[in-house]
């Protein structure tokens, strides 16, 4: 075991990944000599040398045309997004092609593509950088939507999402990267794709999020704690599809949830997780199901933030009104 942050952690994947399967291909801007603009790919393309870890134009349609062209001849493409407020130039190729295309050649081909990009905020970018898309290619037919919310996480799910024989669409918040160390193995490990994890066990509150609200939302379950409320935090991991048999266990356990994402209100993540706790439990509720989001506005410049992004606070003030009805 190594003490590694969660961009440590994402390197050594690609790492293990392409040490174990030559078809394994690193590329997008600036990951090769510089190892990426926060240093996800350093020491890869030294190691592994210019044809399996490389640099592309600066052109998000170009990757993406890329990444299928190569998977339909037997490769399995990791090409980086370097920000995921870019995801809008390469949406045909993600939407419109690759996760078409098992459906498209009747079951003969597949796109074994995992596209990694940055996202989220807290960490004061410009424009196009921080916005939370992960809405528009979850609700996308034929791909799969991973978050990971820490190390081990990040490890054991980018490796699964690579060995993947269908388009994973991998999400790294940026306020993570850095932000603390856990024990990972060097070695190589998966964690199942689709599979949600139960971060604190409780049985008065369900709160589920993903990604950096995770960490908001222990914040809030330890402070609840304290009021002699015990609250069970699950982190989503995979937004699509999503782990529908976790969350209702939760549900029947608490009988009360609210639901935490960093997108905006309209987004669709907690919109479709509470959709499917009142399709699928609304018998075991004793309150409704809330939603704690960011304001339905586009994303604000770094001075105002800090003020609409949510946080541990919002979560207690919602989790509050379920408890309390």
């Amino acid at each position: 075991m190594a003490q590694m942050t969660m961009i440590q952690a994402i390197t050594d994947a690609l790492r293990c990944e392409l040490k174990d399967d030559e078809n394994v291909l690193v590329f997008g801007e600036d990951v090769g000599v510089n190892g990426g603009v926060f240093r996800a790919t350093e020491g890869l393309q030294k190691e592994f040398g210019e044809d399996r870890v490389f640099d592309t134009p600066l052109a998000e349609s170009g990757i993406g045309g890329l990444s299928i062209g190569l998977a339909l001849q037997g490769y399995r493409p990791v090409p980086e997004i370097q920000f995921f407020g870019f995801v809008y130039e390469v949406m045909d190729s993600i939407s419109g092609q690759l996760a078409r295309m098992r459906y498209r050649s009747g079951g003969s081909l597949n796109a074994p593509v995992t596209i990694r990009s940055p996202f989220g905020g807290g960490v004061h970018t410009p424009e196009m950088h921080s916005d939370s898309l992960e809405g528009l290619v979850a609700s996308q037919p034929g791909l799969k939507v991973v978050v990971p919310s820490t190390p081990y996480d990040a490890k054991g799910l980018l490796i699964s999402s690579i060995r993947d024989n269908d388009p994973v669409v991998f999400l790294e918040h940026l306020k993570l990267y850095r932000s603390f160390r856990e024990e990972v193995p060097e070695e190589s490990y998966t964690i199942p794709l689709g599979k949600a994890d139960v971060k604190r066990e409780g049985k008065d509150l369900s709160i589920f999020a993903y990604g950096a609200m995770v960490h908001e939302s222990l914040k809030a379950a330890e402070a609840l704690e304290k009021e002699n409320y015990s609250v069970e935090v699950v982190d989503l991991r995979t937004i699509q599809p999503l782990d529908i048999e976790t969350i209702i266990a939760s549900v029947e356990k608490t009988g009360r949830a609210i639901v935490v994402q960093e997108a905006q209100k309209q987004a669709g993540i907690a919109a479709n997780v509470v959709s499917e706790i009142t399709e699928r439990a609304i018998l075991s509720l004793e309150a409704p199901v809330l939603r704690v989001t960011a304001p339905d506005t586009v994303y604000p410049f770094p001075q105002a933030e800090a003020v609409w992004l949510p946080n541990s606070k919002d979560i207690i003030a919602t989790a509050k009104k379920v408890l309390e009805f």
